[in-house]
């Protein structure tokens, strides 16, 4: 990249141009694409390997409005030991709870090596003012969150008013530092972009620039609260951003798909999405996540299938 994501942010009207200098997404080839990825087959060892790795990248996550300290710490427990019986089960990546319920999930998973994410900034409508989004922000991450899911203002972005959008991620991004007394990382920074309410495949690209150009760690899809969710060609138009952005900045930046993706063969497709798109550097937990709460009971019963020769029954697993 020539020139410099300062430069290229400097007005709402050099966004604009870059943003809208992308070039744009056939919609039937991506379309098309993605269900043709989508139909890829793994088998026996592969198979197992790839529902590890699956178990490993999901954020497993309660977003409730009658969430209680009890259910978190319940959450936590199965983040930790997902199948009590079997101790060869990866641990999840991340336990995903509303910022009030951020300290219950720090306490539940010390020592764990399971992140803390938490969703802030107005979620999941990301409709108040920018210092109230900073306060919900900072009041997570000194509570001891590890991970912030933050919604982009769709409104403005939707207006064209690219440079409020982004002058709010960098905002947030700076609320997520770590305060010297505390020490430690700072928490890193997911941004949601609700593709569902994009439209367009070439707005998917422009708001995953934006994103990573005001400082993301991860772009993710959706907050699950609306409908479509994460699709594979959204997905697929998104792990070509961070592919490209790499290519031209230096900078890898993480993918997160979110809401709708609830069975073994939904997170292979995206395995081979990612591997197919963006390359093996993204199949890891660090670089792409799977945002969901009922995929890791479907994960277990398919993985103790392989394992055992038969499904455990409905009652095995905890419902989340």
């Amino acid at each position: 990249m020539t020139t410099s994501p300062a430069e290229i942010a400097s007005s709402n009207a050099s966004l604009r141009a870059f943003l809208h200098g992308l070039p744009g997404v056939d919609r039937v080839g991506a379309d098309q694409r993605a269900a043709m990825l989508g139909t890829r087959s793994i088998k026996t060892t592969a198979k197992a390997q790839a529902i590890d790795l699956a178990i490993s990248m999901v954020d497993l996550t309660t977003l409730e409005g009658a969430d209680t300290p009890g259910k978190v710490r319940a959450l936590c427990a199965k983040a930790v030991r997902p199948d009590p019986g079997d101790p060869s089960v990866p641990k999840v990546a991340a336990v995903c709870v509303y910022p009030d319920l951020v300290e219950r999930a720090v306490d539940a998973l010390a020592g764990s090596g399971v992140k803390v994410a938490s969703v802030a900034t107005a979620f999941p409508s990301g409709r108040s003012f920018l210092d109230v989004k900073v306060a919900d922000t900072r009041q997570a991450v000194q509570a001891g969150a590890d991970e912030i899911d933050m919604v982009i203002d769709r409104g403005a972005f939707l207006a064209g008013d690219y440079r409020k959008v982004y002058d709010e991620i960098v905002a947030i991004r700076q609320a997520c530092a770590r305060d010297a007394a505390s020490g430690g990382e700072d928490a890193h920074l997911k941004v949601i972009l609700e593709t569902g309410e994009l439209a367009t495949y070439d707005n998917v690209r422009r708001a995953s620039w934006l994103a990573m150009l005001a400082g993301a760690d991860f772009i993710k899809t959706s907050t699950g609260k609306v409908s479509p969710a994460a699709t594979l060609p959204v997905t697929m138009v998104m792990l070509e951003a961070v592919r490209d952005f790499r290519d031209r900045t230096g900078r890898v930046v993480g993918v997160k798909p979110a809401g709708g993706i609830r069975t073994t063969k939904d997170a292979i497709k995206h395995l081979v999405l990612v591997n197919e798109t963006a390359g093996d550097d993204w199949l890891t937990p660090s670089l792409f996540r799977l945002g969901a709460s009922s995929l890791l009971n479907d994960l277990l019963m398919q993985r103790q299938k392989m394992t055992t020769g038969r499904y455990a029954g409905p009652d095995y697993f905890t419902l989340d």
